[in-house]
């Protein structure tokens, strides 16, 4: 019984841990809840990528900079690191691969939201 409790305290720390580390924040903006980088800046996804990969590059990175990631990154639950073709990792949640958008300026501007059809503000 006492190994049992053990393995699962262990289990809830590593859990807790995971969600500690997670890379994100959450914000309140005038278009409700959003997930931010831990700079306070809304993140995005671009529905051109798909799971896993980023189809965001050259001039699209230079509006919209990839959220990167550290090789020694720890994951946990909806967030993961992809690679790019350019040999950075990129933070992803749920697959979808995260960014920034150069004209926002200060914590809580969602003024990505929506740009092209194509860019949303990541939710959490």
């Amino acid at each position: 019984m006492r190994t049992l409790f053990l393995a699962i305290a262990a289990l809830a720390v590593t859990a807790t841990a995971a969600f500690a580390d997670a890379p994100v924040t959450t914000v309140k903006t005038q278009k409700g809840e959003v997930l931010a980088g831990k700079n306070g800046m809304t993140l995005y996804t671009y529905k051109n990528d798909s799971k896993g990969t980023s189809t965001c590059y050259e001039a699209c990175a230079s509006n919209w900079p990839p959220f990167k990631a550290e090789a020694s990154a720890k994951v946990g639950g909806a967030f993961t690191v992809i690679d790019r073709k350019d040999g950075t990792k990129q933070w992803a949640k749920d697959g979808m691969p995260l960014y920034y958008f150069v004209k926002d300026k200060k914590q809580g501007d969602v003024s990505g939201d929506g740009v092209k059809g194509v860019w949303d503000a990541a939710r959490p």
